[in-house]
Parts: structure tokens; sequence; C-alpha cells
């Protein structure tokens, strides 16, 4: 028994060195090819694992340019406020479909579980967007996508998993539903707030398809319409915007890579402080209610 425990032991811990290895490896690629030097971005081909000589000129190419410096300001505009409608609005929501009785509840609850099966297709949302005037306004990459529908399944459920007896007593003491709301739920839901946050956080954060499809000035584009047209289309960025020669800038392919790093390195700082909050609030508001 001792034995077999031992070799399970053995083998989980390989499997778990390879699957950090493979998450790992592709990371530690981007940041090195990134920070190397032309002649070694050219010796090994486009990739680098190690840079010799780490320079951050590629990133001062970005910056300098104006293009990334404005579309990652246009990035953290719609995220910052996108996460702070849609929590508002999804913990609203929740709340009113937690208590039973409330205003068109079974119809409001049968609206929001359908959303979970049906989705509107490409073409009639982009007809709505555009009957309402949104588009190229960054309205357009918030108000479609403001409330989601497995979000606020989540919330109501651990909304229901609070002690009945507080709200009931600040009922009596002549509590409105909006003092319950503020005072009592809320305070006692930061963990499903700040899950429920940082889905909404790395959605409006990671969207590109919908700048791409509504916004039509490219001075409004957000970082990963940006990180898109420069990395996946292969298109030159920085010879243009700094007028030297091309000789003088770092690789296309170490500006790239800079891009990725750019475009990853917001969520990898905001996570660290919620990720304490998802055993408790993810699995409180799926397993239960």
């Amino acid at each position: 028994m001792r034995v077999a425990s031992g070799t399970t032991s053995l083998v989980k811990g390989v499997v778990l060195t390879l699957a950090c290895a493979v998450v790992i490896f592709p990371f530690l690629g981007i940041v090195s090819t990134s920070l190397a030097s032309r002649k070694q971005v050219t010796e090994s081909g486009g990739f680098v694992l190690w840079p010799e000589s780490p320079t951050f000129d590629s990133y001062v190419v970005l910056f300098d340019g104006g293009v990334v410096t404005r579309a990652l300001g246009v990035s953290v505009f719609v995220t910052l406020i996108g996460t702070a409608l849609s929590l508002t609005c999804t913990a609203l929501l929740a709340y009113s479909l937690s208590r039973p009785g409330s205003f068109a509840h079974k119809p409001l609850l049968m609206t929001v579980l359908f959303t979970l099966l049906f989705t509107p297709g490409i073409i009639p949302s982009y007809l709505l967007v555009k009957n309402l005037g949104l588009i190229d306004s960054y309205w357009s990459l918030i108000l479609p996508t403001m409330i989601n529908g497995f979000n606020v399944i989540v919330m109501r459920a651990f909304f229901m998993e609070l002690p009945q007896e507080l709200m009931e007593s600040a009922r009596i003491d002549g509590a409105g539903d909006t003092v319950i709301l503020t005072r009592i739920v809320l305070p006692l839901s930061r963990a499903v707030m700040a899950v429920v946050g940082l889905f909404y956080a790395v959605s409006y954060w990671n969207a590109f398809f919908a700048p791409m499809l509504y916004l039509n000035d490219s001075s409004k584009w957000t970082l990963q319409l940006v990180l898109r047209t420069y990395v996946v289309n292969n298109t030159e960025i920085g010879g243009d915007q700094l007028n030297a020669a091309a000789e003088s800038l770092p690789p296309q392919q170490s500006i790239q890579m800079a891009i990725l790093i750019v475009s990853i390195i917001p969520i990898l700082l905001v996570y660290p402080f919620l990720q304490r909050h998802f055993s408790k609030g993810m699995l409180t508001g799926a397993v239960k209610g």
C-alpha cells in the first residue's frame, strides 16, 4: 500500500511538473523575446527562451508611438466603467430575483434563464446597436454585454444562502430593500462580488470582436484590437511613429511580444488580490441554491 501510495505521489508530481512547464514555457518565451536584442531574435528564428542582453527598446517603441498608449487608456476606461455598471445592475437584479414575491419574479427569472440557452446572432446585435446610434461609441462595448445571465444566477444563489433572520430583523426595524441591500446583503457578499467582478473585468478587457464590429475609428480601438491587428495580422508598428530608420528599431517579433505582455499584466496584477475569494464566492453561489 505504501509503495502504491508513493508511486501515485510520484506520478502526480510528474504530471503537475509537466503541466507547469507547458504553461510557463510559452510565457517565458514571450517575455524573453520582448526583451531580446535584434541579433539574438534573428539568430533564434524569432523565439528566444532567455535574453542574453535584455533591453526595453520594444516597450519604448510601443509607448512612444502613441497607438498602444491610447488603446491602453481606452481598455482601462471601458473595463472600469463596464465592470462597475455590470456589478451594480447584476447585484440589483440578483437581489430582486432572490426575494420571493418580488415584482415580476418568475417572468424575470425565466428571461434570465432563457438568455443562457439562446443568444442573439451577430447580425441582430449589430442592427440593434446601429439603430440605437451606438456605432463608434464606447457604449457599444458596454451596454450589449452589461448583464450576464450566468453571473446573475450565481449571485442570486449566494444571496439566497445569506441568513434570512438578519433581513427579517431589519424589516421589523423599518428598513427597506435599499437599506437591506446596501447595509446587510452587499457587505456579506464581498466574496461573490469579487468573483463576479473579476469575470466581468476579464470579459471587458479581453473583448476584441465587439470593438472590431462596432468601432470604425481606429483612434478608439481597444488594446485587444490593436493586439489583433499588429500580432495576428502581422502589421508593422513603430517605424512611421518614430520617424526612424527600420534598422534602428527593435525586431518586429519583439514588439509583438511586448504588446502581448502589456495586455496580460493588468489582469495578472489584479488576480492575486481576488483569488482567495474564488472558492467561497464561486462554489457557494453555484453549488448551493
